[in-house]
């Protein structure tokens, strides 16, 4: 049983990266936590294996306004407790596919060939947990962002992209004024998935195509370690010539 299912990391003095170390790592994203002046935001929530609104709430003074990159299962699980939900009208937050913890029963339903565990965990968030119970929550969406549409937290400001491909509303956020970008997993330092259900090649070589050109200086991705706009570049030309 894990003494802590969720981590908290600072990489900079306004945002706070949030883990779930006890996930196996298909399934361990990462969230962020942004605090503004008038509102905080965060940025995707994980599996939903337990509850995180309390756990936010011994950090945070204030619920936040949660965007999500996407509809899957490692990105929306806890999106049902949250007030406000925004999220690309392309995704399927209020219908999402089930998902499973189970390896064999995930693989089937991504499609994917490589074999999983039999337990996509590490360790049970509490005694008495039940992973074949798990499901993953619809949640009601209040905001629909599109690309161009503007997330304004009082004193930073951040553009949402649109960058299908992985999913066809899977989105990033970009702060124009210091170049970070929180891509969710249109781009990360690692595989990129391309041909789950809902995923489109061609429309993610152009998403990426679009990405490249971007003047950014640090990307905070949605899967795995931060990194700069070189190996933005290097990750996006690998997967054009591959």
């Amino acid at each position: 049983m894990a003494q802590q299912w969720f981590r908290f990391t600072n990489p900079d003095e306004r945002t706070m990266l949030i883990e779930e170390p006890h996930a196996h790592e298909l399934l361990s994203a990462n969230a962020w936590h942004l605090r503004g002046r008038d509102r905080d935001l965060l940025i995707d929530c994980g599996l939903g294996v337990t509850a995180l609104t309390p756990m936010l709430r011994e950090h945070f003074d204030r619920e936040p306004v949660l965007v999500l990159t996407h509809a899957h299962l490692d990105h929306m699980g806890s999106a049902h407790e949250f007030t406000e939900v925004w999220a690309h009208p392309l995704e399927q937050v209020g219908n999402p596919a089930a998902g499973s913890l189970h390896g064999p029963i995930l693989a089937a339903e991504l499609g994917l060939n490589e074999p999983l565990p039999p337990l996509l965990l590490t360790a049970l968030p509490h005694a008495g947990y039940q992973p074949a119970a798990y499901r993953v929550q619809p949640a009601t969406v209040t905001r629909a962002l599109t690309d161009g549409d503007v997330v304004d937290l009082g004193d930073r400001t951040l553009i949402v992209l649109h960058l299908p491909g992985h999913s066809p509303g899977s989105i990033a956020l970009f702060d124009p004024a210091d170049g970070t970008l929180f891509s969710g997993d249109v781009i990360y330092d690692g595989g990129l998935l391309d041909s789950l259900p809902g995923s489109d090649p061609e429309e993610y070589a152009r998403s990426l195509r679009r990405l490249r050109d971007l003047p950014v200086r640090v990307i905070h991705a949605g899967h795995g370690p931060s990194f700069d706009r070189d190996r933005l570049h290097r990750l996006i030309d690998n997967y054009l010539q591959a």
